[in-house]
């Protein structure tokens, strides 16, 4: 009796030791099972598991409707059934043929990105970064199913000891569905690595191509700049040698913008032949092209001509005065900007628009082309400051004109002396450029018969900007002087009438008239 205790007890303790390590082993799997909670390939399998529950479910279900009476109440609750299992299964229709398909799928590799210009180069880091972030994403998932298949690897040997120790039916269909688990997982890791070694090596190859374009181009790019930097330096350069040696600022506001036009031409040309594949045949397309503008576009291509020739001749510099004749009319002006295609001037209070325009401070614009079909007299060119300025005075025959001459002359040598003076200087620097025979710069007289009167006319050296300030106190003192002689007369128009004593008959008509100005 105390042998059949004994073997109960000890049957006893070895049915609750194992309960107890069952247990133990339940818990090690609860635990596993918690790790692979989230896991994208479970949930994907979990997927494909339950349309493969839902697939049994609607046969079973429609074969349970086939033998069902339409008038019963069960008929229409399992004929919604099978509405709802159909509706459940369209959901889960990706899952129909592999729990897997979308997983192991790899995108497609994009179009190589091409690199040809700087600002391709932000597009080209895009590109780049979004190839490996693929690449990383495909890997991610899967170390992700390797992670899953070590997991379950631990799950099937928990199971195993499981069924070892009790080999019940329940035990055994957990460990069958783990094996047919970890099979399914084992075959999707077989074609992951395999797909994903093709994939990663076509990958890499566009990496690598996206990334030996990308680096030639930045290279390509920054001795693009540094030529560029490399121009606008030589052309500071060259700005600040012609300032330190130029005193004239007209000349150097001319030289200025030559050498921004010089360097901008360089530059473009360096951008041109840097970035256009087939130079070429871009050159003959603008051989074709330049041609066909040549006729459509003859002044503008003239005025690009006439602005060579104003550059390199000298022929005008800003701050030049000049005087431009169009259609009979005369615009007397300073040059205050040379352009490729105009001289612009501002026009002045000066003698013509005194005598002619009665107008004055507009700005005109001179195509280029016109110092090749118009008069363009320049009065500052080669740094002459001074110009030729005269006034005429009509005496009276009865006046002593000798005596006034000597008069005006002594006026105008008084006031012009200065302006004199500079023109001799500049006039020696222009003979080094020029066969200039006749240099006296000093005041000159003239007198000449006119019909009505004596015309005295005096010419001496003005200021070439400002030539009616001079002229004006210039002949407020001839006025002033010539008035205070006894002996001296300006004539200015009179009419004299003799009256006849016969109905108010004119009989004698005697007109005197200047047709000159008096200034």
């Amino acid at each position: 009796m105390s042998k059949i205790i004994k073997i109960l007890l000890f049957l006893a303790l070895s049915l609750m030791a194992e309960e107890s390590q069952i247990s133990i082993l339940n818990e090690n799997i609860n635990r596993l099972d918690a790790t692979l909670k989230g896991n994208i390939w479970l949930i994907k399998y979990a997927n494909y598991n339950t349309y493969q529950n839902l697939l049994l479910e609607l046969e079973q279900a429609q074969n349970q409707l086939k033998n069902m009476d339409k008038s019963t109440q069960n008929y229409e609750e399992t004929s919604s059934r099978v509405a709802s299992l159909k509706e459940q299964i369209e959901l889960l229709k990706e899952y129909e043929r592999s729990p897997f398909q979308n997983m192991l799928a790899v995108p497609d590799v994009e179009e190589e990105y091409k690199i040809t210009n700087p600002i391709a180069i932000i597009g080209g880091f895009s590109y780049i970064k979004r190839l490996k972030g693929q690449k990383a994403e495909y890997y991610s998932r899967l170390a992700q199913l390797e992670v899953a298949i070590d997991i379950l690897s631990k799950k099937q040997n928990l199971l195993q000891e499981i069924y070892d120790l009790n080999k019940t039916t329940p035990n055994y269909a957990n460990l069958v569905e783990i094996n047919r688990t970890l099979s399914e997982f084992n075959i999707a890791k077989e074609i992951a690595t395999t797909t994903f070694g093709v994939y990663q090596t076509r990958l890499d190859e566009t990496i690598s191509r996206a990334t030996d374009s990308l680096t030639s181009q930045i290279k390509e790019t920054l001795t693009i700049f540094f030529t560029i930097l490399i121009v606008i330096l030589i052309g500071f350069l060259l700005k600040f040698t012609a300032k330190k040696y130029l005193s004239d600022n007209q000349r150097f506001y001319t030289i200025n913008k030559f050498i921004n036009v010089i360097n901008f031409t360089i530059i473009i040309f360096i951008l041109l032949f840097a970035y256009i594949e087939n130079v070429s045949y871009i050159v003959t397309i603008l051989g074709f092209a330049s041609a066909g503008l040549a006729i459509a576009m003859k002044d503008m291509f003239m005025s690009l001509l006439g602005w060579s020739v104003i550059i390199f001749g000298g022929t005008f510099h800003v701050g030049d005065r000049i005087r431009v004749r169009y259609q009979n009319s005369d615009y007397v002006g300073d040059i205050i900007d040379i352009s490729l295609l105009r001289m612009t001037i501002y026009e002045d209070i000066t003698l013509t628009t005194y005598k002619i325009n009665r107008r004055s401070g507009r700005i005109i614009f001179i195509p280029n082309n016109y110092i090749f079909t118009e008069l363009i007299a320049n009065y500052t060119h080669s740094g002459m400051k001074t110009v030729w300025d005269g006034i005429d005075i009509m005496l009276s025959y009865d006046s002593n004109h000798k005596k006034a001459m000597h008069i005006i002359k002594n006026i105008a040598r008084k006031y012009s002396k200065g302006y004199t003076d500079i023109a001799k200087q500049q006039m020696n620097k222009l003979r080094d450029q020029y066969n200039i025979k006749n240099t006296n710069v000093e005041p000159r007289i003239f007198s000449f018969f006119e019909p009505y009167g004596i015309n005295i006319s005096v010419w001496y050296m003005n200021n070439s900007y400002g030539t009616l300030a001079l002229r004006s106190t210039i002949s407020a003192e001839i006025i002033e002087a010539l008035n205070a002689e006894n002996d001296i007369k300006i004539a200015y128009p009179t009419q004299t009438l003799f009256m006849g004593r016969h109905f108010g008959k004119i009989e004698n008509r005697q007109l005197e008239f200047n047709k000159e100005n008096l200034y």
